[in-house]
């Protein structure tokens, strides 16, 4: 890291925490999908789905830190960015709430897969620290904003360099569609453990999907945003470490 590198992430980490703290919520709706809140069949579901895409990235996080240790200060930004970001809460949908993801840097800085481990162990703490979310919905919560969230945003982040060539612009484009997917997803697993009686779970999806916009949409482009900024800071103070990425000598995917 540059020399100054250190005091410019102080500053950057003390503006997050001073804006987290602004913004606490103080309602029980602030969280994700709640504890308790869906059916024991869905939560034992997705807790299925999520842990093969969490062995995984473990074992990927476990080669890329072997390889090249210094990369653990990437690590460890994305999941402060990601902890910081999805601890902004507002009331939504009923059991669940808006607020952004902060996972598409990790995702295109590392790849999906580490930020599968990165993004659940967020949520984690958030359920133990913060009462968001919650043990029995985790498996859905990092499903949604750990797994499809990030592969989302990194799939995104491939086309758009793929047909542009416009890093910044894909770097925006990745983060908010990391954002959106995660609320994409959210309102599909609320709607499928809570079909509308009148119209199904289709009615529902939309119904969800169609309040989470509202609130979603707008805070996707602020966090795509707020990622174009931190990617420029990290591009000036620790181009050593994205240039490992870009070489793809661990496994990266940043361009």
């Amino acid at each position: 890291m540059k020399k100054g590198g250190f005091g410019s992430f102080a500053v950057l980490v003390g503006g997050f925490t001073l804006y987290f703290l602004l913004n606490e919520p103080g309602t029980a709706e602030a969280m994700h999908i709640m504890e308790g809140f869906l059916p024991i069949g869905w939560a034992v579901f997705w807790w299925v789905a999520f842990v093969p895409f969490f062995v995984f990235g473990i074992m990927k996080l476990k080669k890329m830190t072997q390889d090249n240790p210094e990369l653990k200060l990437l690590l460890g930004l994305s999941g402060a960015f990601t902890f910081v970001l999805s601890a902004l809460k507002m009331p939504s949908v009923t059991g669940s709430s808006s607020h952004p993801t902060g996972t598409g840097l990790g995702a295109v800085m590392l790849g999906p897969l580490p930020m599968s481990v990165i993004g659940s162990i967020v949520l984690l703490f958030q359920a133990l620290l913060l009462a968001h979310g919650g043990i029995t919905t985790l498996g859905a919560n990092a499903f949604s904003m750990a797994v499809a969230g990030p592969f989302a945003g990194y799939a995104v982040y491939k086309l758009t360099m793929k047909l542009t060539e416009r890093e910044k612009l894909a770097v925006f484009c990745a983060a908010a569609a990391a954002d959106l997917m995660t609320y994409v997803v959210t309102s599909f697993q609320l709607a499928v453990a809570f079909p509308s009686a009148d119209g199904g779970m289709l009615a529902s999806f939309v119904k969800f999907g169609g309040i989470f916009a509202v609130t979603q949409i707008p805070l996707a482009i602020s966090e795509g945003l707020l990622t174009v900024l931190l990617w420029n800071w990290l591009k000036a103070y620790s181009p050593q470490e994205l240039s490992l990425l870009k070489r793809g000598v661990k496994g990266g995917s940043a361009e």
